[in-house]
């Protein structure tokens, strides 16, 4: 027995030795510049954009793994990482697979224009020009391909952690952030979390969960749980997705609801501050699509919403109506806005908007684009009890047109309403000017049914 013992303790001297001098050469072997290029070329091949790496290594501690440091793919505008730190599992590479347990990604710059020119790249170039006749059946009809499988989604890191990484938009603001995901076997995520260090939102923290399935519901329909802390109050609800709808069983449904209370609304648009207030408001989404990518831009959402004790930056109604739309720049100070507001992508329109402060109030319908710049109409009452409604003997219904963009919005009369607050004036000047643009209004709003507009 102790002459085994001693045999079996010999073995496991020789096979640590073997393992240190296997990982000794194998990090001698990573290192030299002849490997290094190798790799830079497979992988400027692969994306299309040259790529340079400041060296490789082979760690064993605290987990085996391949570091790739100072990579930069020379995109215009480059992206750099730092640090990319890849750990196999470990199973899998001793039956010949290749497949990722962890994804480290430190320091990193991402450039939106910098991607897009790397996805762009890839798109140019030629496809294999020997295509099996399945595959190419399949291409041929890509609204019949089979969906994927969890094979397909086998290459995908099964956990990636995000270690201080820039986000620089196409406007050039940076936001920067780290977390942490973890993806189930099927490829969608179990877990993830994710905090804003700086730039854009800094300090705002989410956390996504996977929840269990309920008895009876189908393998295709996905829940998770969503909480987001951001301008000093929370965001949370339900997010689900149904897999293979739609008649090619391609389809992709995104649907949620969402609740929000006691949300700062600067916090949510800083740097810009068109309002502040505290948000309360609930959420509706749903997305259909036949890619992930996809859903993004099939995103449409229906929010009620009130802010309290709000503040509208950048516009001074009551001088607005008093100067006939001529007035630029101030605040206008809200005991209560609400509203509605439905989106498509990233197109926003803002309809039954109704404000109230005092002797002021307003409704209207405001649209924003995609490029933030606004357009639509409100309609501003002021009180003849009051100081500057007094003045110009009350203005009820005044119509304002609103232009400019979330940082720099305007309102003015529109050109029926100017014309009649020019009436108003000459006929009694001060007094009339707020009959004259109300009476404007109304025959445009007139014009418009008589002639169907």
């Amino acid at each position: 027995m102790a002459r085994l013992l001693k045999w079996l303790l010999w073995a496991a001297l020789v096979a640590v030795l073997l393992l240190a001098a296997t990982v000794f050469a194998l990090h001698r072997w990573v290192g030299t510049d002849d490997f290094r290029q190798r790799v830079e070329r497979e992988a400027s091949a692969a994306l299309g954009v040259p790529v340079v790496l400041g060296s490789i290594a082979v760690s064993v501690w605290p987990l085996p793994a391949v570091a790739f440091e100072g990579l930069t793919v020379q995109s215009k505008p480059p992206v750099t990482l730092e640090r990319l730190e890849v750990r196999p599992q470990w199973q899998a590479l001793l039956q010949g697979q290749l497949r990722v347990s962890t994804l480290i990604v430190r320091k990193a710059v991402l450039p939106q224009q910098g991607i897009d020119a790397i996805l762009l790249a890839l798109q140019k170039k030629p496809a294999a020009t020997a295509v099996p006749a399945a595959k190419a059946s399949a291409a041929a009809k890509p609204s019949e391909a089979a969906p994927a499988t969890t094979d397909d989604l086998a290459w995908l890191p099964r956990r990636t952690v995000l270690d201080d990484v820039t986000w620089v938009s196409a406007k050039g603001t940076s936001t920067a952030l780290e977390g942490e995901a973890r993806l189930a076997p099927d490829g969608l995520p179990d877990s993830a979390s994710l905090r804003l260090i700086r730039g854009n939102l800094q300090g705002l923290s989410a956390q996504l969960t996977r929840e269990p399935r309920a008895a009876g519901q189908a393998s295709t329909d996905d829940q998770w749980a969503l909480r987001v802390d951001v301008g000093g109050g929370k965001i949370e609800g339900k997010l689900g997705m149904q897999r293979g709808a739609g008649k090619a069983g391609r389809e992709l449904v995104l649907q949620g609801k969402l609740e929000t209370r006691d949300v700062e609304v600067s916090a949510l648009t800083a740097p810009s501050k068109p309002l502040s207030g505290l948000l309360e408001a609930s959420t509706t989404l749903e997305a259909r699509a036949a890619t992930t990518e996809a859903l993004v831009d099939a995103l449409q959402t229906q929010t009620s919403f009130t802010v309290r004790n709000a503040t509208l930056h950048g516009i001074d109604l009551a001088k607005a109506v008093k100067t006939v739309g001529l007035s630029r720049g101030g605040q206008t100070q809200l005991q209560t806005l609400a509203g509605h507001v439905g989106t498509q992508g990233r197109a926003v329109q803002l309809s039954n908007l109704v404000a109230s402060s005092g002797a002021l109030s307003a409704s209207g319908n405001v649209a924003v684009s995609p490029s933030k710049a606004l357009s639509g109409q409100i309609s501003v009452n002021l009180s003849g009890d009051s100081k500057l409604g007094s003045a110009i003997g009350g203005a009820v219904g005044i119509p304002l047109v609103v232009s400019g963009t979330l940082e720099a919005p305007a309102v003015t009369l529109s050109r029926a309403a100017l014309l009649g607050a020019a009436i108003g004036t000459a006929l009694m000047p001060g007094v009339g000017t707020g009959a004259g643009a109300k009476l404007g209004g109304k025959v445009n709003e007139e014009l418009k049914k008589l002639f169907g507009k």
